[in-house]
């Protein structure tokens, strides 16, 4: 198996990856930005993807990387692909399921992004793989303040989807990243059913064993709530922007079992499982 260089690894999904890349006995590089100790079999290389310069190293003898964009904007992703150009050989990117593939432009700036991402990545002349993920259950975890200190979680109002576990979207990942066969292709992701934000925050209120409830807001109230859990301000225009133009999405796939053999876990397993990060 070809070493593989993973970009996000101390996050939701790529901690995952790695762990899956590590379980089949893969040859496993993270890229970090400062000293970070990982799991056996996990190899640490400094780089900075904001400063493509410091990415040489972390690339020697990489042949695949796992790309999670960490920007808001796709600003400086052509210098760091014509670097990974020119060690690697193919880059699976972790896209966003609401990129609509015959807009001009896209609804919301997180979408627009990912758009620009991919047409970048397409016109690299790197081998691709997109993996367009729905909204990751893990996201909910900005929600631990409220849930433990009043019980309501109070945001805006954003149209149901699709939650995917990022344990689903990590196996997927793993997948394409050490098979062959996955060039030029494009995976939507999803879990298996549609849920609200109130069924969300219903679901973990099961797990933690007290009721929960979700408290639609208007946009000022919830930016000032985003802004008070911690999320940096330009994260925050974006993630309201997106929700007052996301469309209802009642989209199910099927990529999660096709790809992995194993059924898309539903966002109460998650929550189930994490109940301890909302304690």
């Amino acid at each position: 198996m070809s070493r593989i260089l993973v970009t996000g690894g101390t996050g939701n999904v790529g901690r995952e990856v790695l762990a899956r890349l590590v379980h089949v006995g893969g040859s496993v590089r993270a890229l970090v930005r400062e000293p970070h100790r990982f799991a056996a079999g996990v190899e640490a290389a400094e780089g900075d993807l904001s400063r493509p310069d410091t990415l040489e190293p972390a690339l020697a003898d990489v042949e695949t990387v796992f790309l999670v964009w960490p920007f808001l904007t796709a600003e400086g992703a052509s210098a760091v692909l014509d670097v990974i150009r020119r060690q690697a050989r193919r880059v699976v990117y972790l896209s966003s399921s609401g990129v609509n593939d015959g807009a001009e432009r896209q609804s919301d700036p997180i979408n627009q992004l990912h758009a620009d991402m991919e047409g970048l990545i397409e016109r690299s002349g790197l081998r691709w793989t997109f993996l367009r993920a729905n909204t990751i259950a893990s996201n909910t975890r900005g929600w631990a303040a409220q849930i433990r200190e009043t019980g309501v979680v109070r945001g805006p109002g954003i149209a149901a989807t699709a939650v995917v576990d990022p344990r689903d979207v990590a196996a997927v990942a793993a997948r394409v990243l050490v098979d062959d066969g996955h060039a030029g292709a494009t995976y939507v992701l999803t879990g298996p059913e549609v849920v609200s934000r109130a069924e969300q925050v219903r679901a973990i209120g099961e797990a933690v064993g007290r009721p929960l409830r979700f408290e639609e807001v208007p946009v000022e109230t919830a930016r000032a709530q985003m802004l008070a859990d911690g999320r940096p301000p330009a994260l925050v225009e974006a993630l309201l922007a997106s929700a007052a133009t996301r469309p209802h999405s009642g989209l199910v796939t099927s990529a999660v079992e096709e790809i992995t053999g194993t059924p898309a876990r539903t966002f109460r397993q998650w929550a189930a499982d994490h109940a301890a990060d909302f304690r």
